[in-house]
């Protein structure tokens, strides 16, 4: 009888990329982690992991191994689900987490209606980024994510989580009142082409769309300021500081002098919901997901 608890310190290796950093997240001594790991490889008689530099790595038979465990933990997160659910309503607690536009724009209101029409539910919402995301959801400390589609995301054929679209938020041009572009119903972007930018940090999951939209424009954009902050940016624009590209849903602060310019073609970025695998069936995370669905086409008229 295999241990599902080694199994999943395994699975959490396998995650998080070294022995140290499950160790960490699953609150293990790295020394801990690897008498689990060590253990299980004696009870199932296979090396799961072998050296590599100065770390580990996965054996074929832990990728294999994996594969079974990520549909043991699906089936037995559903069977915990079935033997709770509360069929009537929507009840117990649930988490959700998401990065700030998202938050305010999105899961607060969606927290605000659960509240009025399912009392028995209690909304929790934490702030966290793409990749910090996709780690609560592994550990178990969240239910439900709203998340950017990035290149870093898990491939939707990872069985480990439950990635469906929510909606396209497109990017608007942003500029100074008065600017030139400023009286256009919609401008090619490469009408900015000679403008300073101000674009996000390089960290931020937003940079490689404003970067490949001006490439696909024809040309580089001169960044003279970065932020992370969607105000800030707008902030800098206001004082005539740069050009910028802005997700519609980002609500910028009404007295600014700046002006929002609709682009020409599909310039947007993707936003999905994501649940463990099978997590959408639970209860609260279906009512969850239909105010979400509510709310998403007004949010970025």
């Amino acid at each position: 009888m295999i241990d599902l608890r080694r199994l999943h310190v395994l699975r959490a290796v396998a995650h998080y990329g070294t022995v140290t950093a499950a160790a960490r997240a699953l609150h293990f001594t790295p020394s801990a982690a690897s008498q689990q790991i060590r253990q299980l490889a004696r009870d199932l008689d296979v090396v799961l992991l072998e050296p590599q530099g100065r770390g580990v790595r996965l054996t074929p038979a832990a990728e294999s191994l994996l594969t079974h465990a990520d549909a043991i933990e699906a089936r037995w997160d559903q069977a915990e689900r079935d033997l709770r659910a509360d069929h009537d309503a929507p009840a117990g607690l649930l988490r959700v987490t998401g990065f700030p536009v998202a938050i305010s724009v999105l899961l607060a209101p969606m927290a605000a209606r659960l509240g009025e029409r399912h009392p028995r539910l209690s909304v929790r919402i934490a702030e966290a980024g793409v990749p910090q995301s996709f780690d609560l959801l592994f550990e178990g400390a969240a239910d439900l994510a709203v998340v950017e589609s990035t290149p870093h995301n898990p491939p939707l054929s990872d069985t480990r989580f439950d990635q469906r679209p929510l909606l396209d938020d497109p990017f608007d041009l942003v500029v100074p009142d008065g600017h030139p572009l400023a009286g256009a119903e919609r401008v090619g972007l490469a009408e900015a082409a000679r403008e300073q930018w101000i674009a996000p940090v390089p960290e931020s999951p937003c940079r490689p769309h404003v970067m490949a939209a001006c490439g696909a424009a024809g040309f580089s954009p001169d960044v003279v300021h970065h932020a992370l902050d969607w105000n800030v940016t707008a902030h800098l624009v206001a004082h005539g500081l740069g050009v910028a590209l802005i997700p519609r849903l980002a609500r910028l602060a009404a007295d600014l002098p700046i002006t929002r310019v609709r682009c020409a073609g599909d310039l947007h970025r993707k936003l999905l919901t994501c649940t463990r695998g099978g997590g959408h069936a639970r209860p609260a995370v279906e009512a969850a997901l239909r105010e979400l669905r509510e709310l998403a086409p007004t949010a970025v008229a």
